[in-house]
Parts: structure tokens; sequence; C-alpha cells
């Protein structure tokens, strides 16, 4: 058994606030062939995931939040927001399931925002992720811009 408490998310928490990326995985599956990839994101705000999709191979990728709040928007094919949510807790939304083929991404807007992923595997890097040529590579200087558009258009206030 492996305990999803205080400690960890306390000690994967100060890696992901230190981290460049300020995010931190934690993966629950021993190894990248496992048929389901289960983990701990911990996140901090303006850490951006270019958006993206899961396709050939196809993936369903889900989210649940424990500690803090996201954003999960889904994109059209050529960029358009297509929907968003809300993902908080207190407010009794609690996740987010994306289906295979859909581009997304996900912002924390709390510090320290603790989400269970899980999506089929296996992981492999070079066909894991398709990515949007519609917006920012990670690691681009208008990375938090293109954040900051995204709660914008979302009407978020962080």
């Amino acid at each position: 058994m492996i305990p999803i408490d205080g400690q960890l998310i306390s000690r994967i928490a100060l890696e992901a606030m230190q981290s460049p990326r300020k995010r931190k995985n934690y993966n629950f599956h021993r190894e990248y062939a496992d048929p389901l990839q289960r983990l701990l994101n911990i996140m901090e705000p303006f850490s951006y995931i270019q958006p993206h999709k899961h396709e050939d191979p196809d993936k369903v990728e889900a989210f649940v939040v424990l500690k803090g709040r996201l954003l999960v928007v889904e994109f059209h094919p050529h960029g358009e927001i297509a929907g968003y949510l809300l993902v908080d807790p207190a407010l009794h939304c609690h996740g987010a399931e994306i289906p295979p083929r859909a581009f997304h991404t996900i912002c924390a807007l709390e510090p320290a925002t603790v989400v269970y992923e899980v999506k089929n595997g296996p992981y492999d890097p070079v066909d894991d992720k398709n990515f949007a040529p519609w917006a920012p590579r990670e690691g681009d200087p208008e990375c938090r811009n293109y954040i900051l558009s995204l709660y914008a258009r979302c009407n978020i206030h962080p």
C-alpha cells in the first residue's frame, strides 16, 4: 500500500516549488510500460503545460484535484476553446476526464495544487503527446501571457 498523505504531498510540493518547471510528478506506476499510468502532479501557478492531445495511440486522461484549484481547458483543433472547467473541491467539482484526441491543458490556480492523474499506458516520450502547433512551447517567454489569456477567455480570476 502506498499512502497519499501529507508527508508525501509536502515533500513533492517542495520539489515542485524549487523546480524550474514549477511542477513535480510522483509516479505510482513502477514502469513506463505499465498499462495504467497513475501519478500525483503537484503544480504551482504559471507552471505551463503546452496544450496537447493523446492520439496514435489514443489515450483517455483523468484529473482529480486533491488540494487547490485547477483550470482544465479543452480546445478545438485550431486553438479555440471548446470548453473549460474550474476544478475546485470546495465548489464540489473534483475532477475532469479528457477523451482521446482532444487538445487540452491544465493550469494550477493555487500554490501546491495537488492533482491525481490517471492515463492509459504505456508511456513513451516519443509519442505520448501531440503538441498543439498554435500554442507556445514550454520555455517560450510567451507562456505566461498565454496562461493569462486563458484565464481571461475562461473568465477566471486566480
